[in-house]
Order: structure tokens, then C-alpha cells, then sequence
């Protein structure tokens, strides 16, 4: 089937699945925002069934959503909402987010808006999960790694990997909690913040 294709959904699946399947389990929709070509979506929720999976993305983008979806159709698959981080318009009733490869591609502050906004809009024990790679201490954890940085700059000045510390440090401010920093295939990670009440210490 003649399908945009992303080789890098296809290589992380099956990891990513991993973790979804635990910090996902109490929850029941999903947002995934930006959600690319649809692939992790047609293969997370029928793997999935109790969530409702809901691709978000820029306008542009629903065409070929829509297409992965009418090709491996599954009941819990959402209509794909158009959303843009400059001027997010969100859907309601979700109580999870996923986001994979977005924060080292967006401007670092719209990166910081997606992650200020999603904490506002989640419901208290609301999960974030966001993948890609990330820097530690300032530092790059791998040579792969550094290379990738560097590629992503000669495409655009504002792209480049993010370091963790100053992603969680804003998340702490917004209410959430780190529940896991899950190393992954790759020089990746998976990190997991939940939505803590708001009289928690």
C-alpha cells in the first residue's frame, strides 16, 4: 500500500508499546500529539483496546492520518483533530497524552508551551509520556546523538535536542510528577509524568 512511511515509527513500536501498556493502564483516551504519519496509532490502539486514541496534529497532516486509518482500521481510533501549537484549539475528555519525536523539532518554546499546556488541560492523575532523545547534564548520551543534533541544526536553527532538566523542572512547576525516565532502544527515552493535585506538596 502505497503510504507515507516512517521507517523510525516502525523501528520503536514495539518499545514504546511496552511502556504505554503500564503507564496507560487506568487510562481511557489518549491525545497523541503530533502524531505524524498515524503509524504508532494504527499499531497502539488496537494493542490498546481499552484506551479511545485520538492523533492530533497540524492540518496538513490529518490527509495522510486519515489514509493509515481507513488502511488498518481499529474501533478505537479517534477522528484526528487539527491542532497547532502556536494557537492550540485541544478536544475534550482526554486523560493521557503521548508524544513522540516533537520536542527536539518544535522551537524550544513551543515545546515548553505543549508541555505547560498539556499539564493545565489533564485532569489530576493525568499521564504524559514523551518520547525521543534527550540531553543529560548538558551533555549528549551518545556520539549518535550529537551527530543527530548537529543534522537537525543545519535544517533549521531552532531544532536540537532537549535537555531533561529543564523539561522536568518546568513540568514541576506546571504539576506534574516524573513517575519513570525509561531508557530506550536507540539512545532514546520515554519519560513519564503524572498530573499530581493540587494542594500535593
Amino acid at each position: 500500500m502505497n503510504l507515507p512511511f516512517s521507517q523510525a515509527c516502525e523501528n520503536n513500536k514495539e518499545p514504546i508499546l511496552a511502556v504505554l501498556r503500564e503507564v496507560f493502564k487506568n487510562s481511557n483516551h489518549v491525545l497523541e500529539i503530533g502524531a505524524g504519519t498515524g503509524q504508532h496509532s494504527v499499531h497502539f490502539a488496537p494493542n490498546l483496546p481499552h484506551l479511545q486514541w485520538q492523533c492530533a496534529d497540524l492540518a496538513a497532516n490529518l490527509g495522510v492520518i486519515r489514509q493509515w486509518h481507513a488502511a488498518y482500521p481499529s474501533a478505537n481510533l479517534m477522528e484526528p483533530w487539527e491542532l497547532d501549537m502556536h494557537e492550540p484549539v485541544w478536544p475534550a475528555g482526554f486523560n493521557a497524552v503521548f508524544s513522540a519525536n516533537t520536542a527536539h523539532i518544535m522551537p524550544w518554546h513551543l515545546t515548553q508551551k505543549m508541555l505547560m499546556e498539556v499539564a493545565e488541560h489533564l485532569p489530576q492523575g493525568g499521564i504524559f509520556a514523551l518520547y525521543g532523545p534527550f540531553n543529560y547534564a548538558g551533555k549528549f548520551t551518545s556520539e549518535s546523538n550529537e551527530h543527530f543534533d548537529s543534522h537537525l541544526k543545519k535544517q533549521a536553527e531552532h531544532m536540537g535536542i532537549r535537555d531533561f532538566e529543564a523539561l522536568n523542572e518546568l513540568a514541576i512547576k506546571c504539576g506534574l510528577n516524573l513517575l519513570k525516565d525509561q531508557e530506550m532502544p536507540a539512545n532514546n527515552r520515554c519519560l513519564v509524568w503524572q498530573k499530581r493535585s493540587p494542594d500535593a506538596a
